[in-house]
């Protein structure tokens, strides 16, 4: 029973280090890596592609001019 700390630790992960408290408490940018799965090169290119899929859904097309009445 003495070692069971040591096999504990062996499946332990870290916490990255948090800067401010209560709600705005975040993970502090400086140490973060890619060692901490923070690595997200793809994320502006998704983050592109879904909002455009969301703006063409949510946008309706341009309407066309029409003629007034009067002038037809």
């Amino acid at each position: 029973m003495s070692d069971e700390p040591a096999a504990l630790a062996r499946g332990a992960a870290g916490m990255p280090a948090t800067l401010g408290e209560g709600c705005t408490r975040r993970f502090d940018p400086e140490a973060l890596n890619e060692n901490s799965g923070t690595d997200f090169a793809g994320a502006a290119a998704l983050w592109h592609t879904l909002t455009a899929t969301d703006r063409a859904e949510s946008c309706p097309p341009p309407a066309l001019p029409q003629t007034p009445p009067s002038e037809r």
